[in-house]
Formats: C-alpha cells, sequence, structure tokens
C-alpha cells in the first residue's frame, strides 16, 4: 500500500505551504494533528507546542516515533530610518542564498510579502565585485518608504521571516522544496500511523507518534516532550545529507546518496539492540538502507531521547536529503516510502517484555 494516496498528497501539500518556524509552529502543528487524529487513539499537546497522538494508550511499554515539525527561519533584528530590515537567523540558517528570495514576514496583522535585496551586478565594480552575502549585508525590502511605514504594517523586532517557496516534483521521481527538514519526517510518521490503523496492527505497547518543536535550535521540543511521556523506546526520523552531489568530500561527510534507501545512523546515542532490530527488519522486509557514522552525537532529537529519563534506547532513521537548509531541498520518494516502511515493520517487531539492555 502506498503511503502516496489522493489523500496523503493534499495533507503533503497543505502542510508544506503552511510556515512552521522554530517557535511558532502552531499552525502546522494543527494541519498535521488533524490528519493525523482518525488513526489514534488520543492526541495531546505540550505548552511549547509539541504534538502527539496515541495508539493503545495505557501499556507498560512506551514507544515514540518521532519527527521535528520546525523549519529554520529570521527574525527581523534592526530597521533603519529609510525603511530596510536587517535580520538574525532562527535556526540554521543559510545567508548565502538569501539574496533575491521572497519572503513572508510574520506579523499580527497578517503576513507581509518582502524579498531579500541585493545589489545589481553592474554596481558591483571593483573591490565591491568580489562581494558576497554576509548575515551583516543582507537585508529586506517591503517597499516601504521609511521606518514609520514599516510600522505601520505590523512590522516589528522580533517578528519572524520565512522563505516564500512551494512544493515540487522534479522528474516525477523527487520532492522539491524548502523545510523538507523535517516536515517530510512528520509525514512519513503520519503515515505510519495511517498503516497501523488500515491494516489493523494491534501493538503489544502504547504508541506515541510525536511532532516536535524546536529542533533547530537545541532539540528542545524533544527534550521537553520526553520528560512528559517517559518512553522507553524511541525512533527518530530525520534528514541526512545526500554526498553525492557536486562540492562535497564524501571521506568527510559519508557516503549517501538519494534513492537508495534509509540512512541508519551508527553512534553512542544510537542503542545497537534497536539499531540491530531495525536492520534485521530491513533485511528481512527487503528495505534497501545505507549506513552514516557520527563522531560525537548525532545532532538530531535522537540524542534528547536518548539520553533522557535514565536513557532510552533510541535509533534514528534519515531521509537522504540534496541541499539541507535551502529553499530547494530534495528528496526521493522513494526514500520517503521506505524510510516509512521501515518504521512501520521495525514496530510491529518490537516485543513489549524486551528490556532493551546491553547485559
Amino acid at each position: 500500500m502506498s503511503i502516496f494516496t489522493k489523500e496523503s498528497k493534499v495533507f503533503l501539500e497543505k502542510y508544506f505551504t503552511n510556515s512552521s518556524p522554530t517557535g511558532f509552529e502552531t499552525s502546522g502543528q494543527k494541519i498535521w494533528l488533524d490528519y493525523l487524529k482518525p488513526f489514534v487513539d488520543e492526541i495531546h499537546s505540550d505548552r511549547y507546542g509539541s504534538a502527539y497522538g496515541v495508539i493503545n494508550p495505557g501499556q507498560e511499554m512506551k514507544v515514540v516515533i518521532e519527527a521535528h515539525a520546525d523549519e529554520i527561519a529570521w527574525f527581523v533584528n534592526y530597521i533603519t530610518d529609510d525603511g530596510f530590515i536587517y535580520v538574525i537567523r532562527n535556526g540554521g540558517s543559510d545567508h548565502i542564498i538569501a539574496p533575491s528570495k521572497r519572503v513572508n514576514i510574520h506579523t499580527k496583522k497578517g503576513v507581509v510579502k518582502g524579498a531579500f535585496g541585493w545589489p545589481a551586478i553592474h554596481t558591483r565594480r571593483g573591490d565591491k565585485a568580489k562581494l558576497s552575502p554576509k548575515l551583516e549585508n543582507i537585508f529586506i525590502d517591503v517597499g516601504a518608504k521609511d521606518k514609520d511605514e514599516i510600522k505601520e504594517m505590523g512590522i516589528h523586532v522580533g517578528c519572524v521571516i520565512t522563505f516564500e517557496d512551494k512544493l515540487i516534483t522534479l522528474n516525477d521521481k523527487y520532492y522539491a522544496g524548502r523545510a523538507l527538514d523535517n516536515k517530510m519526517g512528520g509525514f512519513c510518521i503520519a503515515e505510519v500511523a495511517r498503516k497501523l490503523k488500515a491494516k489493523k496492527v494491534k501493538l503489544p505497547y502504547s504508541l506515541y507518534v510525536v511532532n516536535a518543536v524546536q529542533e533547530e535550535i537545541g532539540l528542545r521540543g524533544a527534550e521537553m516532550i520526553t520528560q512528559t511521556i517517559k518512553p522507553d523506546v524511541a525512533i527518530v526520523t530525520d534528514v541526512t545529507h545526500d554526498t553525492s552531489t557536486p562540492m562535497i568530500d564524501k571521506k568527510i561527510q559519508g557516503d549517501v546518496k538519494c534513492g537508495l534507501g534509509p540512512c541508519l545512523a551508527y553512534a553512542p546515542s544510537v542503542h545497537n539492540g534497536l539499531l540491530d532490530l531495525i536492520e534485521e527488519t530491513a533485511e528481512k522486509k527487503k528495505i534497501n538502507f545505507q549506513r552514516a557514522a557520527a563522531s560525537r552525537s548525532t545532532g538530531t532529537d535522537t540524542d534528547a531521547f536518548a539520553y533522557s529519563n535514565g536513557g532510552v534506547a533510541s535509533a534514528l532513521i534519515s531521509l537522504p536529503l540534496r541541499y539541507m537548509h535551502t529553499t530547494v531541498e530534495m528528496a526521493h520518494k522513494d526514500d520517503i516510502e521506505s524510510v516509512t516502511n521501515l518504521i512501520f515493520e521495525t514496530l510491529k517487531n518490537i516485543k513489549a517484555d524486551n528490556p532493551f539492555k546491553y547485559f
């Protein structure tokens, strides 16, 4: 059963069109929960907006499947007297790609359209010919004549800014757009819940389907929600770099390629027993997968879950992604399907009496 149904595609489009910047994820979380609700027994959210559904609640063992809901963004930091806006990062936003990008500035009055301006090539002569974007020189133009008009629009220091880009398909194989990191993970875990419901799978434990906030600024949402749920096991899905594209050194970044399956992480925070179970499941179900190593930490919510509550058996199943933290992030449809299926099949192999201890 394909995860790309008519209904799931409608959800995917709606979910990706919506903006969910770090710290301001509420509208996206509502879309995600509305889609998830028919497939779970309970839905919940915490004070900072992490959302989750529960399947088979009340069991002694608790298993989490998790993605993060937030996307990188910017904050209004300074407004000049003549009506230009300078920014700071909200998460790992890339200043190099900003010039000429259209943006949405989110205010209490609604969205204000703007664009990152840049001096025309004709005007950059001499030393200025080498001018490159920096956080100090990128700016937004909203067509305002001065600072007072900016204020009239409802824009003030602290307003959050997102890029204006929609999800598209390339060669009928790839999805491309902003925020595949990690809304595509949220899509995958929602589809896992749908498959469990459709196939009437009875789990011997309580399953928590979690879409956490604020991953991009330090795994904060996962840190909070793991203390609320207190799970025994956590399977996290996020993105990892496709290293097959130009200008990436595989000797440093590893060897991962879109279209060859999910990437399983090896790291101190990854529980070896759970990882073995995932690999055995993939081999038995003939789901192709790749491997990557992390030196100290995975840099994902896996770390927040693993080191909480006295230790949670955690693993990371990553979606290979091209051009991370740009507006043209690309993921292969086959990999999206395989990530979903691998999580689904692994859940069926977790036993309620497995203590997940090394010895």
